[in-house]
């Protein structure tokens, strides 16, 4: 047995992972049964709520602060995790098998298992230690961050039981980084999902009909693909933009017609969209709906998928729990870059509830692999971001 296997939180780690928590369909009762176990070897108080349904738990572990009066700290991580096929890893998904090398393999090794049992890690050595904290730290797990999180953080955040936690500041997930750099995320992109259901003449395969559903088709997939290049190209000329900076536009499904020799009367084309954070949304849909226009109207927009514009996180002076993490991180040495997030976490529903929330996985060097094949994390690389926690949580509850 290898020393990682024998160091104790690379076992609560591995056990964690073990727990199959994966779409569709999760049965949650595992991993509340897991953290209810830790909460109780903590000496913490844990609690379960159901803002939406009773399969769908938020699971709080709470450490009071000396001051509890004050607003709380948040810090966050989900339960789940996206599908697998098992057949494309070279370790059982669902086994932590450690190699050689440490590398620890499981699906919700970066996103996010990691995160969370990292969370209680630090929190062990901190009380181990008779370290006490000024503001109380509520430890979140949630539930179905991974389909949007609508039945956990999304419908958490409205209900009293939230209002009560008196949250002045929330951490949560951000990315593996292949270099030494550790990207801090401070806002999201907004999620435009949208249908569009474009109809037109119809009739038989041999004429040549006006005002088809093919040729408006046709028109708003060049409008709309012309639109991504110049994004694209933006990306590719300013070296200082990463892809959060963008917005991103790509076509996912195209539906529609009978038979061959059928001009359908509808066709669907269904576009997911990543709304870059200085878009102004009401200028950008007056833009979608003047192609809809020109391509020859009738052409309905569905959609699936309509986030609001939703305030960064302020990293300025004004924000006292930035100013303290961004000490400590720079009082560890560690190199940090503030990104915009490329995908959606629940940090986006903490923040249009009004409260600043910063994105950040300790983990670099590593490649980025969270809903990929063969997911890992070196055990080192776990170890260190305890170590990272355990400075990181004091500065943050004691700001």
């Amino acid at each position: 047995m290898s020393a990682w296997e024998k160091n104790e939180e690379i076992k609560i780690f591995r056990e964690y992972l073990r727990i199959p928590s994966v779409h569709p369909d999760i049965d949650y009762t595992p991993c509340v049964e897991f953290l209810k176990k830790q909460a109780n070897k903590l000496g913490l108080p844990f609690k379960i709520y159901h803002p939406a349904q009773e399969t769908k738990p938020v699971v709080i572990i709470t450490w009071k602060g000396t001051q509890p009066e004050l607003p709380s700290i948040i810090l966050n991580s989900h339960m789940d995790v996206v599908p697998v096929f098992p057949e494309m890893w070279k370790h059982k998904p669902f086994s932590a098998d450690i190699d050689k090398d440490g590398k620890i393999y499981a699906r919700g090794t970066q996103d996010m298992k990691c995160v969370g049992m990292q969370y209680l890690a630090a929190i062990r050595a901190l009380k181990s230690g008779g370290a006490t904290l000024k503001r109380t730290l509520h430890v979140m797990y949630v539930p179905d961050e991974e389909i949007g999180g609508h039945l956990g953080m999304e419908a958490f955040v409205k209900t009293d039981d939230f209002k009560k936690l008196n949250i002045g500041f929330s951490l949560d997930e951000g990315l593996a980084s292949e270099t030494e750099v550790f990207p801090i995320f401070y806002a999201e992109r907004s999620i435009w999902q949208i249908h569009f259901k474009i109809n037109g003449n119809a009739g038989h395969g041999s004429l040549l009909l006006n005002n088809t559903a093919g040729e408006k088709l046709h028109y708003l997939l060049d409008k709309m693909m012309a639109f991504r290049k110049a994004e694209a190209l933006r990306l590719q000329l300013n070296p200082q933009l990463n892809i959060g900076d963008v917005t991103t536009v790509n076509l996912t499904r195209i539906n529609g017609g009978v038979q061959s020799n059928v001009i359908p009367p509808q066709m669907e084309a269904v576009f997911d969209i990543r709304l870059a954070v200085h878009i102004d949304h009401s200028v950008f849909e007056k833009q979608l709906n003047q192609w809809c226009k020109e391509a020859g109207g009738d052409i309905e927009l569905e959609f699936e998928q309509k986030e609001p514009k939703i305030e960064a996180t302020k990293l300025d002076d004004s924000n006292i729990y930035w100013l303290a993490l961004k000490k400590c991180l720079d009082d560890l040495g560690l190199h940090c870059g503030t990104r915009v997030f490329p995908g959606g976490t629940d940090s986006r529903y903490i923040r249009e509830a009004g409260i600043p929330s910063i994105g950040f996985s300790p983990m670099n060097n590593t490649p980025v692999l969270l809903h990929d094949h063969n997911e890992f994390i070196k055990a080192d690389t776990y170890l260190q971001g305890i170590e990272i926690y355990k400075k990181l949580i004091p500065a943050v509850a004691n700001a």
